[in-house]
């Protein structure tokens, strides 16, 4: 393995600009030596850059992988914005470079493959580190260093921890969503089984909408239900073997009414097929598009409560609420931000060769969580400390 790893050349390479491209991308034109933007058309990527108000601050290009791989360097950074379908392939043609990948996706298992790989050639993978995955994780390292330090980590306790993340209409529509992501991928995550604790007892709903039940966050009443499979992150956040799950999930928060305003769409998802689901995901994106006048809404709330012996008890909490703008969602900019913070921390080389995500210690995410802080990102903090 390369230790220091591929010095970063000063070049990155943003590929995809749908909605998650914020001004992010914006950050790293101050401070990389140069930016290409890649497009599905050269005309498309312009047209982008315009609209986010970078145009001649960065090239635009036409996408094929053969093209990027083509133009690759050592020590260049790949960002993905593609779905995570893509990032195999451009994380091996990364490795064959020894340019540097970066995404705000969950580690695939065909990324994970990579990995050694990767590491070997001196490349650092950067996943997880977008708003859900990302935020969340470095909230969470936080809440759990700081429970340590209150009830200490060796001695039994029991805990409830909660992670909701969603992007909501700044003013609720009568479906009670507009898209933020890709419509197919919405509804797909909707018939995925998700995996929990739930009252001490690790439970699986196998159609996660049917474990939807009443958040309050912040006096305000908010729907949420689990989604993928919470429980390797007892380990990725580091809770320690002595304490025990009262409650530990990670899920998606939706509007007031989401339930009842979707049960068409749930009765679809109970016996419809890809292609079925397919059809109806450009259905409701057509039936409710998302238009210059809406504005969007993301709400991230992670809290943790430890009660451990002899009355030793910590909770505390992180909470983002954000509004979209003129200039840009909240989504893309929740997602963008931090995705551009870690590819600075991969130009600075600062994140050793092999996987990183977002968050891998209590102090790495300390120092992100500022910086993402000064960057315009704003959240809350509230705990016993």
């Amino acid at each position: 393995m390369t230790e220091q790893g591929v010095p970063a050349s000063g070049t990155v390479h943003w590929v995809g600009a749908g909605l998650s491209t914020g001004s992010g991308l914006g950050g790293l034109c101050d401070t990389a030596g140069r930016v290409r933007l890649w497009h599905r058309t050269e005309r498309r990527a312009a047209e982008a850059l315009e609209r986010l108000g970078l145009a001649g601050r960065a090239e635009p290009h036409a996408y094929t992988l053969p093209e990027l791989t083509a133009a690759l360097a050592p020590g260049d950074v790949v960002v993905s914005m593609l779905p995570a379908s893509e990032h195999a392939g451009l994380l091996a043609a990364c490795v064959g470079a020894g340019a540097h990948f970066a995404c705000s996706s969950y580690v695939s298992e065909a990324v994970l493959e990579q990995v050694p790989a990767a590491a070997r050639a001196g490349v650092t993978v950067l996943t997880e580190c977008g708003l859900d995955p990302g935020i969340d994780h470095l909230f969470a390292h936080d809440l759990v260093a700081r429970a340590r330090d209150a009830v200490g980590g060796t001695a039994a306790a029991s805990y409830a921890f909660t992670s909701y993340c969603g992007g909501v209409p700044a003013v609720p529509n009568d479906f009670r969503y507009r898209f933020s992501w890709a419509p197919t991928g919405v509804l797909n995550a909707l018939r995925s089984p998700a995996r929990y604790v739930d009252d001490g007892v690790e439970t699986v709903a196998e159609r996660p909408w049917e474990a939807t039940r009443e958040h309050t966050v912040g006096g305000e009443s908010f729907e949420v239900y689990p989604n993928r499979d919470s429980l390797p992150f007892v380990a990725q956040y580091g809770l320690p073997d002595a304490w025990t799950p009262r409650t530990f999930v990670r899920g998606t928060l939706r509007s007031a009414g989401w339930l009842s305003a979707w049960a068409p769409v749930f009765e679809e998802l109970r016996g419809g097929d890809d292609t079925r689901i397919a059809a109806l995901a450009r259905e409701l994106a057509d039936r409710y598009p998302t238009t210059d006048a809406d504005r969007d809404r993301v709400v991230l709330a992670v809290s943790l409560d430890v009660r451990g012996a002899a009355g030793r008890t910590w909770s505390g909490g992180y909470l983002l609420d954000l509004v979209g703008d003129d200039d840009e969602s909240a989504m893309a900019r929740c997602v963008s931000r931090p995705l551009a913070l870690g590819v600075r921390h991969v130009l600075d080389g600062s994140l050793p060769p092999g996987l990183a995500r977002a968050a891998e210690t209590a102090g790495r995410s300390r120092a992100w969580l500022g910086e993402l802080a000064r960057d315009g990102v704003p959240f809350t903090y509230r705990g016993d400390d």
